[in-house]
């Protein structure tokens, strides 16, 4: 199994710190291979808009900075994980660059699907994605709209399977472990 953590913690990594800690000790546990990314200390420059991914350096950024390596590690992995703080039901500034970045990963042509515009894979294979993010306290709201934006983002990318959940400040080390194994449960990774 080869994992891909993509943390979008802030300035101080706050709750998600403890939260990547759990989460790499029971993908230890497991011996399952994994590589995280903590976005905020990468060089990763907000995306253009340009489309050059798709047309001038097609399955990649022109931008050469850390995207790159990111994007290549998200195609590579059987899941993918988004660690984020939830802000206003969506992803942390930090996190939602990446995600920017990552669009060379599809092509620039369109298909349906379930009644819906999207656009088609560029590779064969794409990850499982697992979202999990943190807030101060239970938003109901917050996590509906969080839950919502993981399943969008499931689609576009061509995930075979997807989960998301939330964990709030407070929570004991056994509760967030209990959520933590809930989730990758339900991306069948167990």
């Amino acid at each position: 199994m080869k994992i891909t953590i993509l943390d979008g913690a802030g300035s101080d990594g706050g709750t998600l710190a403890a939260l990547h800690a759990s989460l790499v000790a029971e993908l230890d546990a497991r011996g399952w291979e994994h590589r995280s990314f903590i976005l905020r200390e990468m060089d990763v420059k907000p995306c253009r808009g340009c489309f050059g991914c798709w047309v001038q350096t097609p399955g990649m950024c022109i931008v050469d900075d850390a995207s790159r390596e990111v994007s290549r590690a998200i195609v590579q992995s059987d899941l993918l994980i988004y660690l984020t703080p939830v802000t206003f039901g969506g992803y942390s500034y930090e996190l939602k660059k990446v995600l920017d970045r990552s669009i060379c990963n599809i092509l620039p042509f369109f298909k349906m699907v379930k009644g819906e515009i999207h656009h088609v894979p560029r590779y064969e294979r794409y990850p499982r994605l697992l979202g999990v993010g943190t807030l101060p306290q239970p938003d109901a709201e917050s996590e509906r709209i969080f839950t919502t934006l993981i399943e969008r983002n499931a689609i576009n990318m061509h995930c075979p399977a997807h989960a998301a959940g939330v964990v709030f400040d407070g929570e004991g080390p056994e509760q967030v472990e209990r959520k933590l194994h809930t989730l990758l449960t339900a991306v069948e990774v167990t």
